[in-house]
């Protein structure tokens, strides 16, 4: 395998391969969440008729409208071949009489007229088939989203550090897209060529047997053809869903950490990396396209060649059987009547093909676990004081492979408990359990002496109050963003929230003050404002339980001074859980944790440490710098 074989299929792996991770799969690691692994695999639909019987769940509210637009193919199908077949009077009648007389020029009108009427019924019951295919359409695509989301917004933490953006907003948008283009046009056109062939078949058979014969001989030998197309495409279909993917899941990453891009000089590996993966969903896509398209041209031809065979033996059953030329004409039409839907529905396999990969890669998100529901008997806490125990505390993210290690501490409210140590030491993961976000393997977590696997989830998390070290800002303004950490504060609330996280004077510095507009994640603000502002969202939550992760680390000296007065008044009457790199900010805590490889090797006040002359020590003094 060469090296570009060997990059492409590195890349595949990372973006392409989204599969549902198993139980006990390698989760974030130890250093916490942020760690993206593949997340949904491609391959062709496991189970397509299990696939289109839950597409069609979605129709069954709209079965009235349903069944008006399935009437109104039945019209616009009826009005088709009536109108076809009324060229067999009408030339036999009006135009060459059968009987060797003159033309009817006044009959003539009056059938055309009437012809023309029949085929303006069938227009209308187009039209109006294709309004109601699209309302119905579009209201299975809202239950689907709105399925989708409300399914993403119940999935655990583990499921979002273990799968790409990027492939999961290709969900929400191509494969939905596509789901609904079958759901608006392609049921109807299947149903509405099926009723075609069997309406046509009728009337081929009732106008002359022979010809009737003739035409049907092909039938098998352009189902072959259109059968042999269709299972190379649904191979590719299903690959180009998933390449596409991949292809977002490489943009988002990218566009996200631009900044990491241009500063590391990386944006020719990043350009021959998209490449790869773009030439992959260009080739898949050649591929699938390729396969999709010719189904028209061949089934074309085929039934090219059945209107000239047909068009023979009729010519010879005109001289030889005096079979009239109306009805010659009329099922020449029928010929090309027979195979125009044939050809439609070969054509619009792809789609389905494509439709159901994409309905597939929805219900793979759709059919995850979401968290744990809590007990019937889930306590609540209110008020929740903020007593905080571990005691021999075991985790791992992959059960065989354990992060934490006999973890025992406790915080009481008030107090401000601080994790130092190596990156990986397992910091960040004990919050994280605090949160519930991941549960434990052994051991026991309490609050207020209650274990947090029998307090009710929403309670539990309303009362902690979380600072990360990645900021996060919402489209809304910047008083909406402070109230996100609790929607019931009030405009003073959350001026309080603002001086308390030292916010207040850049806020009304800003052009309308706490009603600017933020958009794209507070892009108008710098590093340290976005994290002050997302300390003052954990201000006016009022939650008895702080986790400050690397809250400090993107803002100046200045300004932490500022935040650490702020902070010390914040922290008063909550229990506090600081993670730093900066020793200098946990100088005061209550109590600092020295973790390495999952354990903690030693414990103590600021003071305590420095006389045991040990990690701490080495790490403070600089002896030994923090990896």
């Amino acid at each position: 395998m060469t090296e570009l074989e060997r990059k492409r299929e590195s890349l595949k792996r990372r973006y392409g391969r989204a599969v549902p991770a198993p139980r006990g799969h390698m989760g974030p690691g130890p250093g916490g969440p942020g760690r993206r692994r593949p997340a949904m695999a491609k391959g062709t639909p496991k189970n397509s008729r299990e696939t289109v019987r839950r597409l069609l769940h979605y129709l069954n509210e709209d079965k009235a409208k349903m069944s008006l637009a399935f009437f109104c193919v039945i019209v616009n199908t009826v009005a088709s071949l009536a109108g076809s077949y009324m060229l067999r009077p009408i030339i036999n009648r009006y135009i060459v009489p059968v009987d060797g007389s003159r033309g009817d020029a006044a009959g003539l009108a009056k059938a055309l007229l009437m012809l023309t009427l029949v085929y303006l019924a069938g227009v209308a019951a187009n039209y109006a088939q294709a309004k109601v295919m699209l309302t119905v359409a579009q209201n299975a695509l809202q239950k689907i989203r709105d399925d989708l989301f409300t399914r993403m917004q119940a999935l655990p933490i583990r499921f979002y550090d273990t799968n790409n953006n990027g492939d999961l907003m290709s969900r929400f948008t191509n494969d939905v897209d596509t789901v609904g283009q079958m759901l608006s046009n392609t049921l109807v056109q299947l149903f509405s060529g099926a009723l075609s062939i069997l309406g046509t078949l009728g009337l081929m058979l009732y106008t002359n047997v022979y010809l009737t014969i003739v035409t049907v001989v092909m039938v098998p030998l352009m189902m072959k053809a259109g059968g042999a197309v269709a299972r190379r495409s649904q191979k590719y279909f299903t690959a180009q869903q998933t390449s596409l993917g991949a292809v977002n899941g490489y943009v988002e990453e990218t566009i996200t950490g631009q900044k990491v891009v241009k500063v590391f000089c990386h944006e020719q590996t990043a350009k021959e990396e998209f490449d790869i993966l773009n030439r992959d969903l260009r080739d898949n896509q050649i591929k699938a396209q390729f396969f999709g398209g010719i189904m028209g041209p061949i089934m074309g031809n085929l039934s090219q060649i059945n209107y000239s065979l047909t068009a023979c033996v009729g010519g010879v059953l005109c001289v030889w059987k005096n079979f009239d030329v109306g009805g010659l004409t009329v099922f020449l039409n029928f010929s090309r009547h027979f195979s125009r839907p044939i050809n439609e529905i070969s054509m619009q396999v792809s789609n389905v093909f494509s439709a159901l990969a994409g309905a597939e890669r929805v219900f793979a998100v759709m059919d995850q676990a979401p968290e744990k529901e809590d007990d019937e008997d889930a306590a609540v806490l209110d008020p929740m004081k903020g007593h905080v125990v571990l005691d021999h505390v075991n985790f791992g993210y992959n059960p065989d492979k354990v992060i934490l290690k006999d973890i025992s501490l406790y915080a009481k409210p008030g107090q401000k408990i601080a994790f130092v140590g190596s990156t990986g030491a397992g910091k960040t993961t004990i919050t994280n359990l605090l949160n519930r976000f991941y549960d434990i393997q052994s051991g026991s977590i309490s609050i207020d002496g209650v274990d947090i696997r029998h307090i009710n989830r929403e309670n539990l998390r309303k009362n902690i109050a979380m600072v990360l070290q990645d900021t996060h800002l919402f489209t809304g303004t910047v008083r909406e963003n402070i109230r996100y950490g609790r929607l019931d504060a009030t405009d003073e609330e959350v001026v309080q929230a603002a001086r308390t996280a030292s916010a207040h004077s850049f806020i009304m510095r800003l052009p309308k003050g706490y009603d600017t507009m933020l958009e794209g994640d507070g892009a108008n603000l710098s590093q340290g404002q976005r994290q002050l502002l997302n300390i003052a969202r954990a201000a006016v939550s009022k939650a008895p339980i702080l986790i400050l992760d690397e809250a400090t680390s993107s803002v100046d000296t200045r300004t932490e001074m500022h935040i650490e007065h702020g902070m010390d008044r914040l922290m008063s009457e909550r229990t506090t859980f600081v993670i730093a790199h900066r020793l200098s900010t946990v100088r005061n805590a209550n109590a600092i944790m020295v973790l390495e490889d999952g354990q903690i090797i030693e414990r103590g006040d600021h003071d305590e440490l420095l006389g045991t002359k040990g990690r701490y020590y080495e790490l403070y003094t600089g002896l030994k710098e923090l990896d």
